[in-house]
């Protein structure tokens, strides 16, 4: 990497540390909630958090190991293009929030599946559930950090894949980004339609 590629990929790594830390410190507060009260983490939350532990780590390790990475373009490329796909699943399975209402959160499918931070909590006054409104506002914080990292790790991504000078492993990459792009693009379509089909079954079920 030349001195202008190490200072941009060092901004990146910096940026991605500091929207990766709040996301798993706020996350690790819901998964302390669902453990103590012997209740299990949604995926939604979970895989969210997993992904942001393993992409704090990522992001420490390769910045403070920038010396020995730097000859490792390939391979850094090719993890940061595995984070590009983790993220836009966690993101995915967190979309219910995009659309909340913060200031009166009362309603929506997360809202039911929040256990003691949501609906079933509302009544019972533990500090779980003092806040509903901050609840949401974590949650919706969290998923546009998950954007976010989807962003910049395209972005360090692409950086390193400029780094591989070799044409054959940039073939290989190529191969390989088309491919994840196509399954994750399936796997949407695919939910959507199990969607579409679940709503339909009982309204031609009522005629």
């Amino acid at each position: 990497m030349g001195l202008i590629a190490g200072i941009f990929f060092t901004f990146w790594r910096i940026l991605q540390i500091l929207t990766l830390i709040p996301t798993l410190g706020m996350l690790a507060y819901f998964v302390h909630g669902f453990v103590s009260t012997n209740t299990l983490t949604p995926d939604s939350i979970l895989v969210l958090f997993i992904t942001s532990v393993l992409a704090a780590v990522w992001c420490i390790i390769t910045l403070f190991a920038y010396h020995r990475t730097r000859h490792s373009a390939f391979f850094v490329s090719l993890i940061d293009l595995a984070f590009i796909g983790t993220f836009i699943g966690a993101v995915y399975a967190l979309r219910g929030i995009a659309k909340a209402d913060c200031s009166n959160f009362s309603s929506g499918g997360i809202y039911l599946n929040l256990g003691p931070f949501g609906y079933y909590a509302r009544d019972s006054g533990t500090q779980w559930s003092l806040n509903i409104n901050k609840t949401c506002a974590m949650l919706k914080a969290c998923f546009a950090f998950g954007i976010m990292n989807c962003i910049m790790f395209a972005i360090t991504s692409f950086q390193e894949m400029r780094e591989i000078t070799s044409s054959e492993i940039q073939g290989l990459y190529a191969g390989i980004v088309t491919a994840a792009v196509l399954a994750i693009v399936i796997r949407i379509h695919d939910h959507n339609m199990e969607e579409e089909e679940a709503v339909a079954g009982p309204m031609y079920n009522d005629v």
